[in-house]
């Protein structure tokens, strides 16, 4: 249901874009409608991770909680997602009593409150889980899960009935072995599952684990930067701190991975402009910061604006993006030109164009000045997949 609201003065409306803005994931933030092309390098990059995705457990743990619940009873799938929150919870609780100053541990500020998250481990690397191969039920939701796991289980206690009614044991024997049959898909890949894995449960990886996560990604993207790390145990990106450092890591791999580091970087800079103007336009010309990094920047246009933009469209797929595309064509243009009033007005109309009255160029001079707003060079998830990185190598330890 569409929300909104009536701002009676200047104060209330930015308390209200500021909430808003907070609701944004971290790592997230898009004031300029740029993520299709963010998240496309990340996703060539890092595939199967998130911005939100904390520990590399989670990709056991919550195949783990589901796969005792498929072998239980259970036959009504909200019973069943009600019951597999609960354990979730629990290996929250558990991973803080063994571990309580662990990075990582998803909910730990709400589980010393007592209470537990609205986004639960499982929405957060559901898709990962799919990306791997971990989870084989294809595009199925965990509500989708949930029910062909139980509808399952129906159908097989239904087929079992009618072959006890039958009064040949040969024959009933016989249909009790096909209604077992019936029940043979397997929606999940987990050899490193036992029954008793949520005994002394730690948020770091055992060295099965590791092993099957990394064995995991290498085969679901082969040729990705990720699977490339992993296979040569490349252990140096640990002690890098951006995206931009890994620059001295790459020349050491394939040239495809070199020719994406090199666009995507070249992305970030000529973004970085955009979003340094954008500050400077929010600031009503007062944010200091933005002013001085504009004087840096302005020297350097051409360099920043020779990056070929058909050439991200093409990698992505993005073509279909008529307005993002545009957008982009547009200030590469008017950078070009060192149009510095075109590319305020192009980024005015933009924000507009995506976000109405919430857009804060609408408002300028109406926010804290100190405040840098839409985010500075792109990550591309580097921090979240590093985390996941060290876990499995430490794994290996």
């Amino acid at each position: 249901m569409p929300l909104g609201w009536i701002d009676f003065s200047k104060s209330e409306r930015n308390k209200v874009l500021s909430v808003l803005d907070l609701l944004t994931e971290a790592g997230t933030l898009d004031e300029l409608g740029i993520s299709p092309v963010r998240d496309g390098f990340a996703n060539l990059f890092f595939p199967g991770t998130s911005t939100i995705q904390t520990r590399a457990k989670y990709f056991c743990i919550v195949p783990y909680a589901l796969k005792d619940l498929e072998l239980s009873n259970e036959t009504n799938p909200n019973r069943m997602l009600r019951v597999f929150n609960d354990t979730e919870r629990q290996c929250g609780l558990q991973f803080l009593e063994n571990n309580p100053d662990a990075d990582g541990i998803i909910g730990s500020r709400s589980l010393r409150q007592n209470r537990w998250v609205k986004r639960t481990p499982a929405d957060i690397y559901w898709a990962g889980l799919r990306n791997y191969g971990i989870f084989t039920g294809g595009n199925l939701s965990l509500t989708e899960y949930a029910r062909a796991v139980c509808a399952l289980k129906g159908q097989k206690t239904t087929l079992k009935k009618l072959g006890n009614h039958n009064d040949n044991v040969e024959d009933r024997d016989s249909d009790d072995k096909d209604a077992g049959d019936y029940f043979k898909m397997q929606f999940w890949t987990i050899p490193t599952y036992t029954q008793d894995w949520a005994n002394n449960l730690d948020i770091a990886l055992t060295a099965d684990e590791g092993a099957f996560l990394k064995n995991r990604i290498i085969m679901s993207y082969p040729d990705s930067f990720l699977a490339y790390i992993l296979k040569k145990r490349m252990t140096e990106i640990l002690n890098c701190e951006t995206f931009q450092d890994l620059n001295r890591l790459i020349r050491n791999m394939p040239q495809q991975i070199q020719d994406d580091y090199a666009l995507a970087c070249r992305f970030s800079n000529f973004l970085y402009v955009l979003r340094t103007i954008y500050n400077i336009i929010v600031s009503n010309d007062q944010s200091k910061e933005a002013q001085s990094e504009w004087q840096k920047l302005k020297e350097k246009l051409d360099d920043f604006a020779s990056i070929d933009l058909e050439a991200v469209f093409k990698r992505l797929y993005v073509y279909h993006n008529v307005f993002l595309c545009g957008f982009l064509r547009r200030e590469q243009m008017l950078m070009l030109q060192g149009d510095l009033e075109g590319m305020k007005t192009e980024i005015k109309r933009r924000e507009r164009e995506l976000k109405q009255s919430r857009a804060k160029t609408m408002h300028p001079g109406e926010f804290d000045t100190s405040v840098w707003y839409g985010g500075k060079t792109l990550d591309y998830r580097f921090a979240n997949a590093k985390v996941i990185i060290r876990d499995i190598f430490e794994s290996e330890e």
